[in-house]
């Protein structure tokens, strides 16, 4: 598989940074969190090579996220862009997809939501779609329909507890449900198989229903 993809969150709220970066750990999607737009501008991260997309805040002290889209357009940075804000209008998000902004989304921010908006936004960028995505693909529809289950509730975050109990079943069926799934998805951990699904999102099915 390629470089893991990468969220970088801009906001001058250190308690939105942490959650949101916990949030996307919890995936095994790498983050990268800054206090403010000039921070992240000085950081150069932007400009490295990779798949990534970014989660910017409008209001904040000196450069505004809608300003911070603007230099990222005269720069020439193409780089997937969510806009976040507590106070959106439909003129505000017309201007943040005029800028090119892939999405417009407004506070208190939905976990699950989030979650799926940035890994369909690493998809879309191109993340992890190498040669090996077809294989990938193969390697998902070969699982059973428990596997596929418990495939998507690892890579929304779910510990085997917690899977154990929405399946209905023991800690240790759960337990051995995953094993096979890392094995089957020629994952070496969690970081794997997140990218496993950021890799093949688009053509993934809906959550398999709960298996008998």
């Amino acid at each position: 598989m390629t470089s893991e993809p990468i969220a970088y969150i801009v906001d001058d709220d250190p308690a939105l940074r942490d959650a949101v970066c916990a949030l996307l750990e919890s995936v095994a999607i790498r983050s990268s969190a800054f206090a403010d737009a000039e921070e992240l501008l000085q950081s150069g991260v932007l400009e490295e090579p990779g798949p990534a997309c970014l989660l910017a805040d409008v209001r904040m002290p000196g450069i505004s996220g809608m300003t911070l889209l603007e230099r990222l357009r005269d720069s020439g940075i193409e780089i997937p862009t969510i806009v976040i804000t507590g106070y959106g209008d439909i003129q505000m998000a017309v201007r943040a997809m005029k800028l090119g902004a892939v999405d417009f989304i407004t506070k208190p921010l939905n976990a699950q939501a989030l979650l799926e908006l940035v890994q369909n936004t690493l998809y879309n960028a191109g993340a992890a779609l190498g040669p090996d995505a077809d294989a990938t693909l193969q390697r998902y529809r070969a699982l059973t329909p428990r596997e596929q289950q418990v495939f998507h509730a690892l890579t929304a975050g779910q510990t085997n507890r917690m899977i154990a109990d929405v399946l209905g079943i023991s800690v240790r069926t759960a337990e051995f449900h995953r094993a096979s799934v890392m094995k089957k998805m020629q994952a070496k951990n969690l970081a794997d198989l997140t990218l496993a699904r950021v890799t093949i999102q688009g053509r993934l099915p809906k959550e398999p229903t709960r298996a008998p």
